[in-house]
């Protein structure tokens, strides 16, 4: 191995499924060796019992499927607003220096703060779920974005002048153009956000989805349903992340080192 370095895509597949086997054998050592009790951590081998019987029994299908609906929705509403702001705040400075201090301070609230207050104001129905998801997300994705256009080199806007630009088009020739891969980039990070976001809002008030099964599970110390459910949320959110590279490498290829 050398600092920065390079590996070839094959060396980098193995290296992680390698991670992921070494991690499971850890797991088993410690739980079928008696080193930890079933009670506090469930083996292997019963956490896939526990999950077969939530996907086939309980109607788990339907629980991961309302909760990836809320992390869309919720996700979706965040960056439709928070990517034009975003924009804005990055090529005007007037409107940086009006939305920047407020953006700043907001983006360091918890958006767990908030749920006894969104309970209050809607209910512990879908929207609620909808805003904790919303508000964890966009004061993040305004400030990325803000900073990726304001950082987009200068000789190119000037360029764009030379040639005669008027100021809607160096917005949307120049800036938005250079930034475009970098903003998707934002985007597929806080994604991952959300998903920390919906969990903590179905663990208050809900009666569906994963957190809701998980809670639930706690009630029961059934620690191989509390496993499982931690884990299909990290093989989904794997699974849209590498969703999200794809799309990326498809749509901005010349940003590809």
């Amino acid at each position: 191995m050398r600092p920065l370095a390079p590996i070839s895509n094959g060396s980098r597949i193995v290296l992680g499924i390698l991670f992921f086997i070494l991690f499971v054998a850890a797991w088993a050592f410690a739980t079928f060796g008696g080193y930890v009790s079933k009670t506090f951590l469930a083996d292997p081998v019963t956490m896939l019992e526990d999950g077969w019987l939530l996907l086939t029994k309980h109607g788990f299908l339907g629980d991961i499927g309302i909760t990836v609906w809320r992390v869309v929705g919720g996700f979706m509403i965040a960056a439709l607003v928070a990517v034009p702001l975003g924009i804005l705040m990055g090529a005007y400075k007037p409107i940086e220096a009006f939305l920047e201090p407020f953006v700043s301070f907001a983006r360091y609230l918890p958006a767990s703060a908030f749920i006894p207050l969104l309970i209050l104001w809607a209910g512990i129905g879908e929207l609620q779920k909808l805003l904790v998801i919303f508000i964890g997300s966009v004061f993040q994705i305004i400030l990325m974005v803000a900073v990726t256009v304001s950082a987009v080199r200068r000789d190119l806007v000037e360029a764009a002048l030379t040639l005669g630009a008027k100021d809607s088009g160096i917005l949307a020739r120049v800036l938005i153009p250079s930034s475009a891969p970098d903003i998707a980039e934002i985007l597929r990070l806080v994604l991952g956000w959300a998903w920390t976001y919906v969990i903590v809002a179905e663990l208050i008030g809900s009666s569906s989805g994963i957190g809701h099964m998980i809670i639930d599970s706690q009630a029961l110390l059934a620690t191989g349903q509390i496993i499982f459910g931690i884990i299909v949320i990290g093989i989904i959110g794997l699974i849209s992340d590498y969703l999200f590279k794809a799309v990326n490498r498809h749509l901005f290829p010349w940003s590809l080192s």
